[in-house]
């Protein structure tokens, strides 16, 4: 598509852009003729891009956009310690000038330690953040630290409007119940070197190190992400669980102090207890809450798996979601990822209004032969949402970050070069070109930058580029 279409279709689909939801009305109209054909590339063809700062052909990228990655794990951070691996969820939380500030989670799990400094750790276990502080000016990393050690499977997160990071946890873990037999997902997760109990969120500031305190308030269940509505205050959580999981809003006794105090619900959709299969594009759903009577009870009499929060909510009423990923705030709305969602079990993305207490679906994969598994999410300051692919089956194809139109075009923006090849750092890269999951989409505040995560090895990506002649 040419640069003058582009700036028409852009124009058109964000008429109206403060009144008109994301997909509720163009979308199920255009996603019909596009399911299981190719992926448009609607910002110019792709194009292998060499890294500026290790000279890999590492990216696909449209014509006139370039990129440096910064932080691999196994590298060394400015404070000394080493960066851990499996780069997940991302946000920026301050950007001072020229100078953004981002907060990584790292979801790792076993005994092998905390990450940075154990006096400052949460537990053994190596789950936690790095900071880092990249220089737009002068495109390089300058400074970078271990902001928070000792948690575990720290997923995803959120961003808050008072410049912090929130980072989850996926993995509810009681100490009491290891003299049991290990439940399967405990076995999974290898969870030899817990000696606290996890499956929290936690905050960590965008200075400095975090206490590493839980905010026993928000649950413990399988955190993944979060997203806040600066105006109340009220935040809005995903869960990372099958066969059930919820969809969470914490409304805090005191907005902006989260630790304070709060109270859990679970959504109810309107004559839909099962939200994990057939959902038709656009049409609207009534939603309401029930009240997670405990929701620091992760483990219940007889539960070994950690689906006590979830079940405290079925039981009331709530709707059974499955896998969710992604949730990001934007213009009054609720936007969220389900990886497994839909009737191909490929995903789905999913709006809601909280205002009219309305939620629909605005983007279902046709199957993972397409563009699936959608995980973390973001609203590009140009009024498209951006989605990392975690897909589950591979094929021919690199995985993808995705941009969703408000007049519904999904379209491919980046991709890992699929012909990577060697290793760099030790790491072997045509297993990150065939497998990794894309994952920490975040712009900075000025737009001009989008930074990524590849989950494996474990590397941050910005990018920059004509933003202003595409949808994001």
């Amino acid at each position: 598509m040419s640069r003058t279409s582009r700036r028409q279709f852009l124009a058109a689909g964000l008429l109206g852009a403060g009144t008109v939801s994301l997909g509720l009305f163009a979308y199920a109209r255009y996603a019909e003729s596009r399911q299981g054909r190719e992926i448009a590339e609607s910002m110019g063809p792709l194009r292998v891009v060499a890294d500026e700062n290790t000279g890999l052909p590492l990216l696909r990228l449209p014509e006139g956009f370039r990129y440096r990655t910064f932080s691999w794990a196994g590298s060394q951070l400015h404070d000394g310690y080493p960066v851990p691996g499996a780069a997940d969820g991302m946000g920026v939380v301050q950007q001072e000038g020229s100078r953004v500030t981002l907060v990584r989670n790292h979801e790792l799990q076993g005994s092998s330690g905390p990450i940075g400094n154990p006096a400052t750790a949460y537990d053994a276990t190596p789950g936690g953040t790095t900071t880092l502080v990249f220089d737009t000016a002068r495109e390089r990393l300058v400074d970078s630290w271990v902001s928070l050690g000792g948690t575990l499977m720290n997923c995803a997160g959120g961003v808050t409007p008072w410049n912090t990071w929130l980072s989850c946890e996926e993995a509810p873990h009681a100490p009491s119940l290891t003299h049991l037999p290990k439940s399967k997902k405990q076995l999974f997760w290898n969870l030899a070197g817990a000696r606290r109990e996890h499956g929290f969120v936690f905050e960590v500031p965008a200075t400095g190190v975090a206490r590493p305190e839980p905010i026993y308030a928000m649950g413990q269940f399988y955190h993944e992400a979060v997203a806040i509505d600066p105006v109340s205050g009220i935040a809005y959580l995903t869960e990372d669980n099958g066969p059930n999981a919820g969809f969470y809003r914490y409304l805090p006794d005191v907005p902006g102090q989260l630790s304070a105090g709060g109270r859990l619900q679970m959504m109810k959709v309107e004559r839909r207890p099962d939200m994990s299969d057939y959902l038709q594009t656009g049409v609207e759903m009534d939603v309401g809450w029930v009240d997670i009577a405990d929701p620091t009870q992760g483990f219940t009499a007889g539960n070994r798996n950690g689906d006590g929060v979830v079940s405290q909510g079925l039981a009331a009423g709530a709707s059974r979601f499955i896998a969710l990923e992604g949730c990001a705030f934007a213009e009054g709305r609720v936007y969220f990822t389900s990886k497994l969602g839909g009737r191909a079990m490929a995903g789905y993305v999913l709006e809601y209004d909280p205002q009219r207490e309305k939620i629909w679906q605005v983007y279902e994969s046709s199957g993972h032969d397409f563009f699936s598994g959608p995980d973390n999410i973001v609203m590009s300051p140009r009024g498209s949402l951006l989605i990392c692919e975690d897909r589950l089956t591979m094929n021919k194809e690199a995985q993808t970050v995705a941009g969703l139109t408000r007049a519904g075009e999904l379209f491919r923006f980046c991709q890992v070069n699929p012909d990577l090849r060697g290793t760099y750092g030790g790491h072997d890269l045509a297993s990150t070109a065939l497998n990794s999951e894309w994952a920490g989409a975040t712009f900075s505040h000025d737009g001009a930058w989008l930074f990524l995560n590849i989950y494996s090895p474990g590397v941050t990506v910005a990018i920059t580029g004509p933003w202003q002649d595409g949808y994001l």
